[in-house]
């Protein structure tokens, strides 16, 4: 079987607007919170510095230039580019329009609808609302569509037999998502194409998993939020039942490094050697598609209440991603292989060169992709 195409998730906050500069100050980016972080213990990998201090504006094309050209030349497929769409209101669309307007930026792509509601909580500030989701009627979702079909229509945009492949983050919060993706399908349909090839994202319950299945057509195993929110109480989170943090706590002190003060709402320290081999040992479900990841540390956003992992180095990701894509082909016999992530820089996923690393992550993906 030939290999999958790698997909890497690509966030677009990297540039200023005016919603970001009323919430967070002005000239807000997601660098801003990455300028601002601090190691919280000796040994700790903050902050995170791009190669040659190349905090780029992703308004400006040359930095897609060379975005697209260091993907291509390492083994990087395609981006997956969060999409914001709330009831109408678009976020964080610029670059995203202007990658649709230059056919130089030659490399192929997809989208996945960040669906959740913007609040306070990513940056560790509560769970303010900053905007609500209304996912409205078929009024609403022609005008949605409307928007994407130009994306669809893009010879670079990822089609599997003439159908487009359309990633939602978290459906399980669609109350409509049934009837949505029947409009979704049925107008792709009716604009030429053979369908509407979709697909969730997000770590959900078991049950929450059963409803979404037969309405998607992939599910992605999207890490480490699946070997950590498996295993480490996700539904205890939601519930705050003492009984499930017990379980938690024990389950994180045997499994992975929690320091004896950590626990469920502080510094969360996962062991990456660990989590990978729950990535790579996972039962493949139908639909299932494989997902790697680079790195994890989200204390530039959520400081002492955040999650990272301990022990990353791109030689070792380079020996995990090559054991991933293997059993991508031998065992998810899959289409696709996605990777958390291109440019999550305060979340400490990213496949971007940095001070530390250099190019040692991307290299990685092209030396293991030339072995085949």
């Amino acid at each position: 079987m030939s290999n999958p195409k790698t997909l890497a998730f690509y966030l677009p906050q990297y540039h200023a607007i005016p919603e970001n500069d009323e919430w967070w100050g002005k000239g807000f980016t997601e660098w801003t919170n990455l300028k601002r972080a601090v190691p919280l213990f000796d040994g700790h990998d903050q902050p995170r510095i791009p190669l040659s201090n190349n905090y780029y504006d992703l308004t400006d094309d040359a930095v897609k230039e060379w975005q697209v050209r260091i993907a291509k030349s390492h083994g990087v497929d395609g981006f997956c580019f969060y999409h914001y769409w709330f009831g109408g209101k678009l976020m964080l669309e610029r670059p995203l329009d202007q990658f649709l307007e230059n056919k130089d930026l030659d490399i192929e792509f997809c989208f996945c609808w960040a669906n959740p509601p913007w609040t306070k909580i990513w940056a560790g500030k509560g769970s303010q609302v900053l905007i609500g989701q209304d996912y409205g009627d078929e009024e609403q979702w022609e005008a949605h569509f409307q928007y994407l079909l130009p994306f669809f229509k893009d010879d670079r945009y990822i089609k599997e037999d003439g159908a487009p492949l359309f990633v939602i983050y978290t459906p399980i919060e669609i109350p409509c998502i049934k009837e949505m993706l029947e409009f979704f399908k049925r107008r792709a349909v009716e604009e030429g194409f053979t369908g509407l090839k979709t697909a969730y994202q997000y770590y959900v319950s078991e049950a929450e998993d059963a409803k979404l299945r037969p309405l998607f057509d992939y599910c992605i195993t999207f890490q480490p939020t699946y070997a950590t929110a498996a295993e480490s109480g996700n539904s205890a989170v939601k519930s705050g039942l003492m009984s499930a943090l017990k379980k938690v706590d024990a389950f994180s002190q045997k499994v992975f490094h929690f320091s004896p003060s950590d626990h469920l709402l502080k510094l969360r320290r996962y062991d990456y050697d660990k989590v990978w081999e729950d990535v790579l040992n996972r039962p493949i479900k139908a639909k299932d598609l494989p997902c790697a990841f680079v790195d994890f540390d989200n204390t530039p956003r959520r400081g002492k209440s955040g999650k990272m992992m301990m022990g990353a180095s791109p030689e070792k990701f380079k020996r995990y991603f090559r054991r991933l894509l293997k059993r991508a082909k031998d065992e998810y016999h899959a289409k696709y292989l996605f990777i958390t992530a291109w440019n999550e820089w305060t979340e400490g996923a990213y496949l971007e060169p940095d001070e530390t690393h250099g190019f040692g992550y991307l290299d990685a993906i092209a030396e293991v992709m030339a072995e085949d």
